[in-house]
């Protein structure tokens, strides 16, 4: 069997072939990094067969180079690429009276992320995303 694991903030536990690992990656936890190392947290998991949430999503300009990188790692036998899904949160109370007044949508958002050959999405709107996600 397999040693330990490191999860997302380098802590290790044991490997559980039984189940789907759920990396749930806060806002704060991400607002300290650059663009490419939440992309690389984001592809490590999901490359490790792990679903990843992001409580505030990314920035348009990150999610197109998180696509563009995964593009130039796919490989047949190793990794197939992610399927995400991503939709705004309501209205948040810390948006700036001037967004407000603008008529600007907050750019809070959920994000999951998985990889493509386990994660399935049945259904989404504006309130509910529905994934099927299978163990391998």
């Amino acid at each position: 069997m397999p040693g330990p694991t490191p999860n997302v903030d380098g802590d290790t536990s044991s490997d559980h072939d039984d189940g789907v690992r759920i990396d749930m990656i806060s806002g704060a936890r991400m607002e300290g990094l650059t663009g490419m190392e939440k992309i690389r947290l984001i592809l490590d998991g999901v490359r490790d067969g792990n679903i990843v949430i992001l409580e505030e999503g990314l920035s348009p300009d990150e999610e197109s180079k998180l696509i563009e990188v995964t593009m130039t790692e796919i490989s047949p036998d190793d990794f197939t690429g992610i399927e995400i899904e991503t939709y705004p949160k309501a209205e948040t109370n810390n948006q700036s009276f001037l967004d407000k007044l603008m008529g600007r949508k907050s750019a809070q958002k959920l994000t999951v992320i998985g990889p493509a050959n386990r994660i399935e999405t049945l259904h989404k709107d504006e309130n509910l995303i529905s994934t099927l996600v299978s163990r391998k």
